[in-house]
This record gives C-alpha cells, sequence and structure tokens, in this order.
C-alpha cells in the first residue's frame, strides 16, 4: 500500500485489524506502516484498537514491539483443549531454556557453569527447533564465542510482552518451584550464623 494519507482514520483501524487477525504469526511494528507512515500516529491506532478488544474473548497483545490477536485471559482457561504432547522437553532442556531465559545473552559454556555439568549438543538444538531460542550476537572475547537467546514464540507460548514479565525469585518460591533447602538461595549472612553456631 503505497499512498496511505488516502486512507481515513476508521480505514486504518480496520485494514490493521485485519491484517494482524489474518498474519499466521506477531506483526513486526515496522510492517504495521505500509498503513499508517507516522509512528505517534500508528502507536494510537494500536492503543484504539487494543482498547476496542479489552472486553472480547481475543485481545490484541505486543510482544516485543510485534503485534497479534490472542485469546482474552478471562476465557482461555475454559477453552484449553487438553491434548498429548508427543514428547516433553527433558529436565537438562527445561533447565537450559530457563538458564537462557533469565541470563541471556548467554554463552554455551557460561549454561554449563550454571548447571554444573555439561551441555549435550542435542539440548540446544531441541529449544531452537521448538523455536524457543536462537543464536544471539557474538561476544568480543578471544574466540568471540555465540550466544543465546530466547525468541518472541517463546514469549508468546508463555503469555509474556517481554522478557521483563518472567517471575522474580519471590513469585517462583511461593509457586514452590524453589528448593529452600538450596545454600544457593539462603541469605549468605544466616549461612554465616549457621556456621558459627556449629
Amino acid at each position: 500500500m503505497n499512498d496511505n494519507t488516502k486512507l481515513d482514520h476508521n480505514l486504518k483501524l480496520k485494514l490493521l485489524e485485519a491484517f494482524i487477525f489474518a498474519s499466521p504469526e506477531p506483526v513486526k511494528f515496522n510492517l504495521l506502516k505500509q498503513f499508517e507512515d507516522n509512528e505517534d500516529n500508528l502507536i494510537k491506532l494500536l492503543e484504539e484498537l487494543d482498547l476496542k478488544f479489552q472486553n472480547f474473548g481475543f485481545n490484541l497483545i505486543n510482544i516485543n514491539n510485534t503485534y497479534c490477536f490472542r485469546t482474552s485471559e478471562e476465557v482461555s482457561s475454559l477453552l484449553n483443549i487438553e491434548q498429548e504432547a508427543s514428547k516433553q522437553l527433558s529436565r537438562a532442556a527445561t533447565e537450559t531454556l530457563g538458564i537462557i531465559a533469565y541470563h541471556q545473552p548467554i554463552t554455551r559454556s557460561q549454561i554449563e557453569e550454571i548447571r554444573g555439568v555439561s551441555l549435550s549438543k542435542g539440548t540446544l538444538d531441541i529449544l531452537f527447533e521448538i523455536g524457543w531460542v536462537k543464536p544471539g550476537k557474538r561476544l568480543e572475547l578471544p574466540g568471540r564465542p555465540s550466544t543465546w537467546v530466547t525468541t518472541n514464540k517463546f514469549l508468546d507460548h508463555f503469555g509474556l510482552s517481554n522478557v521483563n514479565q518472567l517471575p522474580g525469585l519471590d513469585e517462583l518460591k511461593e509457586a514452590g518451584l524453589l528448593n529452600f533447602d538450596n545454600k544457593v538461595f539462603k541469605d549468605p549472612s544466616e549461612l554465616t550464623n549457621l556456621n558459627n553456631n556449629d
């Protein structure tokens, strides 16, 4: 669409809505500029669409500056269809994914250092094939090691807009996902007091 200045406000809204709705993947902000060149106006149009669908069964979602329609959180749990997964992630893959998500960009050797064991090549391959991780930039260090980062598909799958929405340490503790007996999660001053009492 070359000349979008001739389009009125309502038609631009309809075009944005239809384009995002018809796309199988979240649509990049820059791709939406074909309907409105002015970034400020485009943001206002997207905000208007977001407001329009707030009380619908689906909402406009921003995932790292890409846009898509997703089932609203309010009804999504009622619509979940139980399907048997063909293959679950191994513990190594799950741990690796968590490490990448919280420490990105991160190198393979850094992942191994955090996990305390060497990483088989297949672990990263599985996460890459699923589309949840991708190679990041190479570090400016000797050997220029490559890094790993999470993808928008990872954010979309877990219902996150960006990595800043990952649960923090307190939230993970409340959910019972952390081992409280592990010294890693103890306050260093508590450990010193425990050792002095021994």
